[in-house]
């Protein structure tokens, strides 16, 4: 009995969702996007202040040389760096400066500092930041404020002095050159302590890769067994790519991988909550950002303790640190790492590390966004042009989802068919919503109609638009790819508008072969739709809009061809 008449309170619900399944669409929607929005202020949204931790520098180092220091604070510094205008002048008292060492290849400019030997710039010679201005290339890495993105390693040691990124290096050379034909450029410093013990830290570059190995080749010159652990880290601070639009929301902080857990986000949230501390092997450590990755990828089989730290001036460590290694005394130690700093390429990063193509970051739904960009991919092969791939995916996908989108037509254009005698019901009942529900639910039996049908085929399909929203939005293949005309760069906005004005037509257009709400209230509010869409996708990047100008315009051809027949069918 209960149960029955809780079915009679929800009838009138059902019923007014069935009196307009586009509204339900939208319910459904909204819902997703609720989600989705709410999952972005979890994962991506901008941490709170940071105070300043106590520094580590000032202490001595842990006895067994556990963890690298913090960089040397400022002098006085008791709070957060807050004064914006003061933050250039604390770019050298944050990073510490010595004599810069640049290395070109065919796809990288990067300064290598003697202090340190750490990674301070790296220039993506193929990517340029705009594409109205092709000869200024993107530069991730970057020691000054407020880009802070620097990568770091070193050696630590419980006895005497440590080749740490503070440690000062000697270079042979400012200025190294990879040069036609050559297969590999490598980059020597070297260190030596006051008890005999030698360090090169040795850089190696290869034509046509974002792979950067890194070597600390220690000899043991002293008359005393040497140990130590090699270290190393990323550290940056939180600032948006250019371009970004502020619409778009990408995912920029620390990620980890390890073979139990897989790829794991560690956000700078995370970070200013507690410090990582995690014993991985076979692992990585990265910090992304939107189209780019700079991972730090340790030697196979090798331990590591992963750990994160928050530092004065609102900066975030990343790192990875090795167990401890003994050097006999005149007896050498290598100890190797590699470092990739460049695009998120699909095709590469599998090759450098295991699951490095996750950096790649298509949500919980990488299982159908990664076939979804391989065929998008094999149809560029074939096109040559982005924007024209992106229409041909388009259909390819509309033509799989075609049955279920005839299903989805058909009702509507029944539920159209039934519009006048809807209404007609709504005059004879007027404000007695119960009787107006039950007669129109005895109506939808009688003519063998499933309003739900109209919706329930389309939102089976929403997972896999939202998996190609992520392709579009991710893949730094689509970055500045141009299409045609004005339209040269399918990753940032129309300038135009004309693409997000075509795409309101079309969603108007849609609204028109739907069947119309029979609340005023319903109809006015589907009607501001398109206005609403219309404004808020021309902030969208345009191969995003070209998608769903794409869609639309197929959509309202299938759908208009459908209702023709059903009309025809009943005259």
């Amino acid at each position: 009995m209960r149960a029955g008449l809780t079915r009679c309170r929800m009838m009138p619900a059902i019923a007014s969702m069935m009196d307009n399944p586009r509204l339900f669409l939208f319910i459904a929607l909204s819902f997703v996007f609720l989600l989705m929005w709410e999952a972005w202020q979890r994962d991506y949204g901008t941490p709170m202040p940071v105070e300043s931790p106590v520094s580590e520098a000032a202490a001595p180092a842990p006895a067994d040389g556990s963890l690298p220091a913090e960089d040397l604070p400022i002098a006085g510094e008791t709070g957060p760096v807050a004064d914006q205008a003061a933050k250039l002048s604390l770019d050298e008292a944050l990073l510490k400066r010595g004599e810069r060492v640049r290395v070109i290849t065919d796809v990288l400019d990067i300064e290598i500092d003697t202090v340190g030997g750490d990674l301070r710039r790296a220039v993506l010679l193929k990517y340029p930041i705009k594409a109205s201005d092709p000869d200024t290339s993107f530069e991730l890495l970057n020691d000054r404020l407020p880009n802070i993105f620097v990568a770091q390693s070193g050696l630590r040691t419980p006895d005497g002095e440590e080749p740490t990124h503070h440690a000062r290096y000697s270079a042979e050379q400012s200025e190294y050159r990879l040069q036609a034909g050559q297969s590999e450029l490598s980059i020597p410093l070297r260190w030596t302590s006051p008890q005999g013990i030698e360090v090169t830290k040795l850089y190696r570059l290869r034509p046509g890769s974002y792979v950067i190995d890194v070597e600390h080749q220690v000899r043991n010159g002293s008359a005393a067994e040497w140990r130590g652990r090699e270290y190393r880290q990323l550290q940056r601070t939180q600032i948006a790519e250019y371009g970004q639009s502020q619409f778009i929301y990408t995912y920029m902080g620390g990620v980890i991988y390890s073979p139990e857990e897989k790829y794991e986000k560690i956000s700078f949230e995370d970070m200013v909550e507690a410090n990582l501390s995690r014993s991985i092997t076979d692992g990585w450590a990265a910090m992304i950002q939107h189209y780019f990755v700079a991972a730090w990828i340790p030697p196979a089989s090798e331990p590591d303790q992963y750990y994160t730290k928050v530092l004065s001036g609102q900066r975030y460590v990343l790192g990875l640190i090795a167990n401890p290694v003994a050097v006999p005394p005149g007896d050498e130690k290598v100890f190797a790492s590699r470092l990739y700093v460049g695009p998120k390429l699909q095709d590469t990063l599998g090759s450098v590390a295991p699951g490095l193509e996750l950096t790649v970051d298509y949500g919980v739904l990488t299982v159908l966004a990664k076939p979804i960009f391989w065929l998008l991919e094999k149809i560029h092969s074939l096109t040559g042009n982005w924007g024209w791939s992106i229409i041909l995916l388009t259909l390819v996908i509309k033509l799989a989802f075609y049955k279920l989108s005839e299903t989805s037509y058909k009702s509507m254009a029944n539920m159209r068919k039934l519009a006048p005698r809807l209404q007609a019901l709504k005059e004879r009942y007027g404000d007695d919503k119960q009787k107006l529900n039950h007669a129109m639910m005895d109506m939808y039996k009688k003519e063998k109609i499933n309003p739900l049908g109209g919706c329930l085929p389309i939102v089976v399909q929403i997972p896999v638009f939202i998996s190609l929203y992520w392709v579009l939005l991710e893949s730094v293949e689509l970055r500045q790819a141009p299409f045609m005309l004005w339209l040269n760069d399918l990753s940032s906005a129309d300038p135009f508008y004309v693409l997000p004005l075509i795409m309101g037509i079309t969603m108007f257009i849609q609204q028109k072969l739907n069947p119309a709400p029979l609340d005023p209230v319903q109809a006015k509010v589907m009607m501001v739709l398109p206005v609403v869409f219309t404004v808020f996708f021309a902030f969208f990047p345009s191969g995003l809009v070209l998608y769903w100008v794409t869609n639309n315009t197929l959509s309202i051809a299938q759908q208009w061809v459908i209702t023709k027949r059903v009309e025809q069918g009943a005259a």
